[in-house]
């Protein structure tokens, strides 16, 4: 079994009033990645995310992407200690 690892996500473009959040959480939900979604006051998109670095690996990809109307144009990574999250929220 792969160990479990964390990252902060911080996503630049345009990523926010495009469904960004709502489907970060439906891939997520489907690769098994726990931790959470928001929109940050400077437009951009945040994320923490755990899971086993294949699942991360996928996740990150989907990331560079999003959902087909938005345009991520920066991703920042960096690695977190693992909080313990068992789900995958939206949070406001």
């Amino acid at each position: 079994m792969e160990k479990r690892k964390a990252y902060q996500i911080s996503i630049n473009g345009r990523v926010q009033n495009v469904g960004f959040r709502f489907h970060t959480q439906d891939q997520a939900v489907k690769l098994g990645i726990t931790g959470f979604v928001k929109n940050m006051p400077d437009g951009s998109v945040f994320i923490e995310a755990e899971g086993n670095e294949t699942q991360l690996n996928e996740f990150i990809s989907w990331c560079h992407k999003g959902p087909s109307w938005a345009k991520v144009f920066d991703i920042k990574i960096a690695e977190q200690p693992l909080m313990g999250y068992v789900s995958f929220e939206i949070k406001r």
